[in-house]
């Protein structure tokens, strides 16, 4: 028989094995995003990828697309949803968890408040565009008459890693292809300007009687 101070302990463990079991989850279910993220910036797009889980399955996943389907609607967490909705048939992810690498935009917090999902896990923030916190937060806005749990930080580092990588090595590319472009208009800069000095001996030339080309002896 349990006693009174003995009572509140079983709860408690219960909870604390909840919760590790929940963060177990929650990384690797980010690990995933990671790695579409990674085939994100393969094609040379920015580096977020996203999965939605339910009952502990992935019924939805996506990375960025913008620039390869020419399109601004093709952000991970559309990709994602899209999928989970014709996984489930049903317009509302109720009972589901979004992992995004980076934390959502106005347009895809906004699609995640239309479709009544539970959970959003976000690895880094977005202080340009974050809308679940950053710069506002749209999932738990209280005039809305849906609320989302958030949970940010899982793999945090990591994520924010991924996202450093790719515009270092962007910019060093651009940066390249820029001197290759000086480079080359350079050289057609000294070829219109050697053009222009023969154009204009040969003006010379044609104006003091000489011959505009040379002649064998």
């Amino acid at each position: 028989m349990n006693g009174e101070s003995g009572a509140p302990a079983l709860p408690d463990a219960a909870r604390d094995r909840e919760a590790a079991e929940r963060e177990k989850a929650d990384i690797r279910f980010m690990r995933r995003a990671l790695k579409l993220a990674e085939k994100a910036a393969a094609l040379g797009e920015v580096p977020i990828g996203c999965v939605i889980v339910r009952d502990g399955r992935v019924i939805g996943s996506g990375y960025n697309r913008r620039l390869t389907d020419h399109t601004t609607l093709a952000h991970a967490e559309l990709i994602a949803i899209r999928k989970a909705c014709r996984r489930l048939g049903d317009s509302r992810l109720e009972g589901c968890t979004m992992y995004v690498t980076l934390e959502p935009c106005q347009m895809c917090a906004g699609a995640l408040v239309q479709s009544r999902i539970d959970r959003v896990v976000m690895g880094c923030r977005n202080p340009k565009a974050g809308c679940a916190g950053s710069i506002l937060n749209l999932l738990q806005e209280p005039a809305f008459n849906h609320q989302v749990e958030i949970t940010e930080g899982v793999l945090g580092e990591e994520c924010s890693q991924v996202l450093q990588t790719f515009f270092k090595q962007l910019r060093v590319r651009l940066k390249s292809e820029k001197a290759a472009r000086a480079a080359d208009a350079g050289e057609e800069e000294e070829a219109e300007k050697q053009d222009s000095d023969t154009a204009e001996a040969v003006k010379a030339a044609a104006e003091a009687g000489e011959p505009c080309s040379p002649k064998a002896d």
